[in-house]
């Protein structure tokens, strides 16, 4: 029996994440997709198969360069961002595509927030971080 390779693994997760984050027409899903080099974003309406706005590290137009880092993927947070607002879209369901919610990923959901998509969840802080300081 062979082993699974890293790849096959997150495409299992993603799969079993997929089973339950659904974009609407009202919440679009923003989807990530990260590879050694570059992040990319999508807005997508899952009842009519539509991606409704993108953004990556390989436009030009973003100036950023370097996709590998957080830097860069806070510019592409930003942008995906300011094209949804554009579009008329305030909140979103996050799909983080499998990868675990740190790093490069962390970086691009929390800079969405910053930007103004899901108002309702920057304002909150997690549990986890709230717990923190009362321990403190």
């Amino acid at each position: 029996m062979s082993q699974k390779s890293r790849a096959e693994i997150r495409q299992g997760v993603h799969s079993r994440i997929r089973k339950k984050v659904r974009g609407t027409a009202a919440r679009p899903r923003l989807a990530v997709y990260r590879s050694v080099n570059h992040i990319y974003a999508q807005i997508i309406d899952d009842g009519s198969g539509k991606t409704l706005a993108s953004a990556s590290t390989t436009e030009k137009t973003l100036g950023i360069k370097s996709g590998g880092n957080v830097e860069g993927a806070k510019g592409v947070g930003k942008a995906i961002a300011e094209r949804a607002k554009k579009a008329g879209i305030e909140s979103v369901v996050f799909d983080r595509g499998g990868y675990v919610y740190h790093g490069r990923v962390k970086a691009l959901i929390d800079a969405t927030r910053e930007a103004g998509l899901n108002k309702h969840e920057a304002d909150s802080k997690p549990a986890k971080e709230e717990k923190q300081k009362t321990d403190e």
